[in-house]
């Protein structure tokens, strides 16, 4: 089967879950099989992620989707000057000071871009499905998240091919704009879902979206994440020192700056005198003042010198990273749809810890390898952590059902394997 799978890059800036999904589940798919080419949009899709497929050049790219919607002045220029701006130093640089989980400033573009072929980049949705279709003539079209739906209507019409959507984590993104812009989008998500087949990564994320979509139950299917069981693997012996990780972009509404006081304050117990904190991730400009005011934060409660920063987190620094841990908690406050980092902490047989909202109490039940705690606030985590930390019994049992679950039911090549399921009886 020929699939074209759209992605919309990071740029490789911080730890994007879904890039990482994506491009696992393209790396199943490749060995079932199938003939895949992953269409990039915006930016690169993320360049330490390893993807051994043909990989589009980038649409709408950018610097230039920005600029033109900042200036539309600049559409009536000929489109051989304007594609200077999707050159590759200028990508690079966007690439670097991308923030892509913020929807502030945003939503009249996310908006622009959800009416598709009626929004003001239809001549880039033209250059994109005649390329897929000189290059790929895909039986499958998979977006890789609902706010690409204002492609589907073409990419149907045009190639003829079946459109499935990947569901993960908009209604976060979306919920961050203003006054009536959330509604709006979920009108126009809504309006492109008729023939489209969707898969959310949750039965928790399916049952949240599903209205706001008006997604039929047959249109509607649940594959949760899988993990690369081969990068991801047990340390060969525990840390020597209690460690405490986090995985995710170094980002204050991600639940690192109540890590890091619920960590400050276990370091006041004399029972936890070594314990240690160790943070992944990548992080962005716009999180620059945020990591220093945790890192003056931890600096005045003098435990500076116990926290590890760690630049580098692609995929074998990332099984690395996880393997120096004692366990890993994201405590994130609205939760998320899934969580990968669960999954790849509990392949590599650290358990997890993380607050009882979105689709984390869902994984702990499926999984048996995350504690789940109330999400009041700082004590509660400080309660859970201490709690795992402190019980031996308890810390191995989790370990090991975490790992169990990963290594037999949370593989790539399991949520391959239903994909193509889905992709099989797909409208």
């Amino acid at each position: 089967m020929k699939i074209a799978y759209v992605i919309p890059g990071t740029g490789g800036a911080f730890y994007c879950e879904n890039c990482v999904r994506d491009l696992s589940l393209v790396k199943g798919l490749v060995e079932q099989g199938h003939e895949i080419c992953v269409g990039s949009m915006y930016l690169p899709a993320m360049p330490d992620e390893p993807h051994p497929v043909k990989e589009s050049p980038v649409f709408y790219g950018a610097v230039r989707l920005y600029l033109e919607h900042r200036w539309p002045a600049l559409q009536r220029l000929p489109f051989g000057v304007r594609k200077v701006l999707d050159s590759g130093p200028l990508i690079a640089l966007a690439a670097r000071r991308a923030g892509s989980t913020r929807a502030s400033g945003l939503e009249e573009l996310t908006i622009d871009m959800l009416r598709g072929e009626a929004g003001s980049q239809a001549a880039e949705l033209d250059r994109l499905v005649r390329w897929l279709g000189e290059h790929v003539q895909p039986d499958v079209v998979h977006l890789s998240n609902a706010l690409l739906l204002g492609l589907a209507p073409r990419m149907r019409s045009a190639l003829g091919a079946r459109v499935v959507c990947s569901l993960q984590d908009e209604a976060s993104w979306v919920a961050t704009m203003p006054g009536s812009y959330p509604a709006r989008v979920w009108a126009l998500m809504a309006q492109h879902t008729q023939g489209v087949t969707c898969v959310a990564v949750s039965r928790y994320y399916a049952d949240h979206v599903q209205p706001l979509l008006g997604l039929e139950d047959g249109q509607l299917h649940v594959i949760p994440l899988g993990v690369d069981t081969e990068t991801f693997t047990p340390a060969a012996s525990p840390p020597g020192v209690p460690t405490i990780g986090f995985l995710s972009r170094l980002n204050e509404g991600l639940g690192l700056g109540v890590l890091v006081d619920a960590f400050s304050e276990l370091k006041r117990d004399p029972a936890f005198r070594s314990l240690r904190l160790r943070l992944a991730g990548g992080s962005t400009p716009e999180d620059s003042r945020f990591i220093r005011t945790i890192r003056r934060s931890l600096r005045r409660e003098g435990v500076l010198q116990d926290v590890d920063f760690v630049e580098e987190f692609d995929p074998e620094r990332r099984a690395e990273f996880l393997r120096t841990l004692t366990l890993l908690s994201v405590p994130i406050l609205e939760g998320e749809a899934f969580g990968l980092f669960q999954l790849e902490a509990m392949a590599s047989g650290v358990p997890v810890v993380q607050p009882a909202v979105g689709g984390f109490p869902e994984v702990a039940e499926l999984t048996g390898g995350s504690l789940v705690y109330e999400p009041d606030d700082t004590a509660s985590l400080v309660t859970a952590l201490r709690r795992v930390l402190s019980d031996e019994t308890e810390r191995n049992a989790l370990a090991r059902e975490g790992l169990t679950s990963a290594h037999n039911r949370f593989t790539i090549r399991q949520m391959a394997t239903r994909m193509s399921e889905v992709y099989q009886n797909a409208e």
